[in-house]
């Protein structure tokens, strides 16, 4: 008897995945809860193990393809004999468009599985009617770089003449909060080209950063802290600077609440976080993942050190879930491993607040008449201008770099 294994829940809001890898061949003999497939959502890695036994006898997906939960990924026979009689993988059915990437599940629209998703991510092919497909080229429009607000993203005309009108002004598309790009030139009149697709979370990032360049007014501001005493007092707890600082942020975020919040200006209020979770940007050979150190303000400073060391090599690893990426209030963005000083980080929509930490270096300072060597950290704030004024930000950091400077202020024990 032939069995399906279709692709599961894989979390709150996740109607479709991109299939990064084949674990298993046709004729495979599998086990119950053996991986099949890799995954990949706008956020994490994942692998999709099977909820039952048997041979493997065809196999309907292939790396690229984007599925939806509910789908059939493989068939199983349960006779391996079926198995020699196999015809080879068929082409996958084609797939309704993944929904828009988001930095967090709340800004995903509820569907259930399976409803088609509201909004289609720009370069996805488009859904137009001939007439419509028509006007785009009349009017020189790349009509994949139309958002529909129809049935399925359905493109609508008047949805291409507002296209349109945002591009003469300068403004976002379709009414959405990402900027219209236009067509790239034949880069081959040139030379040779090499193209390589970009991953979910890649893509994810990309459209993620537009919508927030575009949409929040960025200000950002320069500070440093001496943190040659504290320094000693790290090395000494075995801490890493990012906990330390994790830990000083979070007691900041208390203290300047205006820090810990959401805009929502349509509704004309601020939304104020009663909870601080920390967003820790992690490195990985996929892209930028933030992991969530939850209630950091009610951590000591240890175990946070501990928390973000684990996060990070699942991050790494293709571990991390879901869940670990979302709910965060606030980031930090941590590169003085790779040896840069002050730079411009761009706002974690829906926060409105993130924090850039360069590289400590040792720097003359003048103290009691003479000139000393002192551990000095730079430090980037990047905020959302419509929520925080410039001397609201000049507390914040001035109070973040303050208590570095102050070791004995800093409450590692909670």
């Amino acid at each position: 008897m032939s069995l399906e294994i279709k692709l599961p829940e894989m979390g709150e809001n996740i109607e479709s995945v991109e299939i990064s890898g084949i674990l298993v061949a046709v004729g495979e003999t599998i086990a119950t809860d053996q991986p099949v497939v890799e995954v990949e959502t706008e956020k994490a890695s994942a692998e999709v193990p099977s909820d039952q036994a048997g041979v493997v006898s065809r196999i309907l997906v292939k790396v690229g393809d984007t599925v939806r939960v509910g789908q059939a990924l493989m068939i199983l026979d349960g006779e391996p004999a079926a198995v020699k009689e196999s015809k080879p993988d068929p082409a996958p059915e084609p797939t309704a468009p993944e929904p828009e990437p988001a930095p967090f599940s709340a800004q995903v629209a509820q569907v259930a599985p399976s409803s088609p998703d509201p909004v289609r991510p720009i370069g996805d092919p488009a859904p137009a009617a001939p007439s419509v497909r028509r006007l785009a080229r009349q009017l020189g429009l790349d009509i994949n770089t139309v958002q529909g607000s129809g049935h399925r993203g359905r493109i609508s005309i008047d949805d291409v003449k507002g296209h349109a009108k945002a591009l003469i002004r300068g403004g976002a598309v379709g009414g959405a909060a990402l900027p219209g790009a236009p067509a790239l030139p034949d880069f081959t009149g040139f030379g040779d080209v090499r193209k390589e697709r970009m991953s979910k979370i890649r893509h994810s990032t990309a459209v993620n950063m537009a919508r927030a360049w575009t949409t929040i007014p960025h200000v950002t501001q320069h500070d440093r802290a001496d943190i040659t005493d504290i320094e000693k007092l790290r090395k000494g707890y075995g801490l890493t600077v990012t906990a330390i600082i994790t830990k000083v942020a979070a007691t900041a975020l208390r203290k300047f609440p205006h820090f810990n919040a959401s805009i929502d200006v349509a509704g004309r209020e601020v939304i104020y976080k009663e909870y601080v979770h920390i967003g820790v940007a992690v490195d990985t050979d996929r892209g930028l993942l933030v992991p969530v150190v939850r209630d950091a303000d009610r951590k000591a400073a240890a175990e946070i050190s501990k928390e973000i060391g684990d996060l990070a090599a699942r991050a790494r690893d293709r571990k991390i879930t879901t869940e670990d990426l979302e709910g965060g209030s606030f980031t930090i963005s941590n590169l003085g491993g790779l040896g840069t000083t002050y730079f411009s980080p761009i706002v974690n929509w829906p926060e409105v607040a993130i924090l850039g930490v360069g590289r400590g270096e040792l720097q003359p300072k003048y103290i009691n008449g003479t000139f000393v060597p002192r551990n000095i950290l730079p430090l980037s704030l990047s905020y959302d201008h419509r929520q925080i004024d410039g001397a609201d930000a000049a507390r914040f950091l001035r109070f973040i770099a303050e208590a570095l400077e102050q070791p004995l202020l800093l409450a590692l024990d909670r």
